[in-house]
């Protein structure tokens, strides 16, 4: 049995796997809250003494963090964690050669060929060419965003760390939104609109250059829950001015990156949205902005438009992509689509 764990800013998900006939089937599965720890090795200690020893038998592991893996190392992101796959390995008693890290977007493109119908909303149909490349981009907490390559037998992705990549504007709105956020943070990447926080910086930027006067129950709101849920979901329901023109930029400049990497990728076997924002916010991607923007790319329009994009809707896909990682890396059958 594999240990697979997607390790978040906001939460960290622990799962066992069983492969059988061809597929996954989750026997164990636990969430963490990832600000409540000092380390994934403390996670998974607790994990062990707590859950499997005695109960299960584990052969590999494998674990998704946001941030760059270089020599079973990752300095995660969004966390204070210096993740080591050695660490982990000796709190679970196995080699360390069997312990496997990897970029938490690596790992939710392994989990695409786990997907069953249910799993993903068709945003465009257009025309997928077999073998042809991939990508996927995901907001969340972060933006992560990866290329996926056919090797003529299974898809493997290219680590990256795309979502880092410079903010590009594409009217005078998005311009001031940019000259607000510079002068919080200084140099603007993707991240710091394409995110859930990024979203709560664009309600910020929305509220004091256009919106001053807001209702006392939403400040009361964005102040004790998380803010870009919060936003989000009053935009959905119109009940905010401010937070709509928030999540209608959000949408749009999503569509318009997914379109860059899709150009960028040339991804004529498919673009996929991940990440925990598209599925509570899918009402709005549908309305038409995505699409648009996506597919705005002057001459290469009518290309991108013939490209395949889809919404992941499943959100545990990143944990079967780990398991994924390790029957490829194993020689075991890989799950294909």
């Amino acid at each position: 049995m594999y240990l697979v764990g997607d390790i978040g800013g906001t939460k960290t998900n622990i799962a066992i796997l069983d492969f059988t006939n061809g597929n996954f089937k989750t026997v164990f599965e636990k969430s963490f809250l990832s600000k409540d720890y000092d380390s994934l090795r403390t996670i998974v200690k607790k994990v062990y003494e707590e859950d499997i020893r005695g109960k299960f038998t584990i052969t590999k592991a494998c674990f998704g963090v946001a941030g760059p893996v270089k020599n079973g190392k990752c300095d995660a992101t969004n966390l204070p964690w210096l993740v080591d796959a050695k660490k982990i390995a000796e709190v679970l008693t196995l080699e360390n050669n069997v312990v496997f890290l990897l970029n938490d977007l690596e790992a939710a493109a392994y989990g695409i060929d786990c997907l069953t119908e249910k799993d993903i909303f068709v945003l465009n149909e257009g025309e997928e060419q077999k073998g042809g490349t991939r990508c996927l981009i995901s907001a969340g907490t972060g933006l992560g965003e990866s290329i996926i390559v056919h090797d003529g037998k299974n898809y493997r992705p290219i680590p990256s760390e795309g979502g880092h990549s410079d903010f590009a504007p594409r009217n005078k709105i998005e311009m001031d939104l940019l000259e607000d956020l510079m002068a919080k943070y200084g140099r603007i990447s993707y991240e710091r609109v394409l995110s859930g926080p990024g979203l709560a910086n664009a309600y910020e930027f929305f509220k004091k250059t256009s919106y001053q006067d807001i209702s006392a129950w939403l400040s009361e709101r964005i102040k004790e829950e998380d803010p870009s849920a919060v936003i989000s979901e009053v935009a959905m329901s119109r009940k905010d001015e401010a937070c709509e023109k928030a999540l209608d930029l959000f949408v749009s400049v999503y569509g318009a990156e997914a379109g860059n990497l899709a150009l960028k990728s040339l991804s004529t076997g498919g673009v996929y949205i991940g990440g925990g924002i598209a599925p509570k916010i899918l009402d709005k991607i549908k309305e038409g902005s995505f699409m648009q923007s996506f597919t705005n790319k002057g001459r290469l329009a009518i290309m991108i438009s013939h490209m395949p994009v889809k919404v992941i809707l499943n959100s545990k896909h990143p944990l079967l992509g780990c398991g994924n990682y390790l029957n490829i890396h194993c020689g075991k059958e890989a799950v294909t689509a």
